[in-house]
């Protein structure tokens, strides 16, 4: 009887160890941290839709993202379960006739464009005409957003007159993919208007930096009355911007007029990110015009925005090569500081900013430097997660 019982036990220990063993290696530590991101993410969300701590199933510029991102790390890693994750949602957020859940083009949301382009990817693998009429839906939008006099796209139809940075980043990538998909060769020109308008009108000379936002009517609280600019530069607002102008030159031709407009604005934005980068750390700060003030903090979806895009714009060619080495600093001071690591070898990206806009109904934001600095912070919030991917690939990249 002893020997049964020292037996269970002992086969008890074992398992409860083999169990142990099995569970820190969920995800491999060998592996790249690109895919490491990805197979952590797939622990926590077994569903894709469920991506961005999402409850239901919605159309999201936030799970938009990520899969986007996550099938990224399929092209270049050919994980045939990355593909199927992302198909999956896509698969059961549009329907046959190719409109798509939860998402109404009356709103004129601009954000709700922007997870089209994951659908591209999707609709070239899976032949799927789906695909295609929930595509010419989205770009249906951009042929009645309200504009502002210059021709600027409206952030959202509640918040008339105004453009956002984050907005650019939503609607321009899609647009300018979209011209280059279906030679829709006159729509660069709007394209390209979409950036110079924004920069044009957020730019601040005293900072070199772009505001947040921008008020045509100078109506809102939180607009400067002269200028019509929000108060500060928000970090991940620029990097929006950023990533969306090393995003859009793939799209657009060599030979287009004003493609060299966003070349210099580019090569504006990749010096500024470089002289407001932390020194220490290599990280950025959540509110970049007020990097080092008591209070601020270094915020990681923008700094992986502005790594992600110093280092893509030096491998394209877009930006000088100096600032390769700007870029790794700032992705190495996210793996040092920013990323933690548990036993079961999941990743999780820590301070993240969840949510910062301007105005509203309800909760009015002024956009103060107290506003951007006590906003709820996230751990793996999309926003982050997304842009960490991101620049991680572009590193796995130029060490390989």
């Amino acid at each position: 009887m002893n020997k049964i019982i020292y037996g269970i036990v002992v086969c008890t220990i074992l398992g409860c160890v083999g169990q142990s063993v099995f569970a820190r290696q969920l995800v491999d530590k060998n592996q790249p941290w690109s895919v490491r991101m990805v197979e952590s993410e797939m622990v926590r969300n077994p569903e894709s839709w469920q991506v961005d701590f999402s409850t239901k199933l919605k159309w999201s510029y936030c799970v938009g993202l990520e899969l986007g991102a996550i099938w990224k790390v399929y092209e270049r890693y050919g994980n045939e379960r990355f593909r199927e994750y992302v198909v999956s949602y896509a698969d059961t957020v549009v329907q046959e006739n190719g409109n798509i859940h939860t998402y109404r083009l009356s709103d004129y949301n601009i954000d709700q464009v922007y997870s089209g382009k994951m659908l591209y990817a999707v609709y070239q693998y899976t032949k799927n005409r789906k695909y295609e009429r929930a595509l010419k839906l989205l770009r249906s939008q951009l042929d009645t957003q309200p504009r502002t006099k210059e021709g600027g796209f409206w952030h959202k139809k509640i918040y008339p007159h105004q453009m956002w940075l984050d907005g650019i980043y939503m609607g321009s990538p899609f647009y300018a993919e979209y011209a280059m998909r279906n030679s829709r060769v006159d729509d660069y020109q709007d394209v390209i208007r979409q950036f110079k308008v924004v920069a044009r009108h957020t730019y601040d000379p005293a900072t070199g930096l772009y505001k947040h936002a921008w008020d045509e009517s100078r109506q809102q609280k939180w607009a400067d009355p002269v200028t019509g600019q929000s108060a500060h530069c928000w970090g991940r607002a620029m990097g929006w911007y950023a990533m969306a102008l090393v995003d859009v030159l793939d799209y657009i031709p060599v030979s287009e007029p004003g493609r060299d407009s966003l070349l210099v604005i580019l090569n504006h934005v990749a010096t500024q990110i470089e002289k407001y980068q932390d020194k220490r750390t290599g990280l950025w700060y959540q509110v970049v015009d007020r990097s080092g003030d008591e209070g601020n903090y270094l915020e990681a979806s923008a700094s992986a925005m502005y790594a992600y895009t110093l280092m893509k714009g030096v491998r394209k060619g877009y930006l000088p090569s100096s600032l390769m080495e700007v870029g790794v600093k700032g992705y190495k001071g996210i793996l040092e500081h920013l990323i933690q690591v548990d036993d079961k070898g999941l990743v999780t990206l820590t301070q993240i900013c969840e949510v910062a806009g301007l105005g509203g109904s309800k909760n009015y934001r002024m956009g103060d430097y107290d506003y951007y600095i006590n906003e709820k912070k996230k751990d793996n919030d999309a926003k982050g997660v997304g842009p960490f991917i991101l620049a991680s690939l572009e590193y796995e990249k130029y060490i390989n």
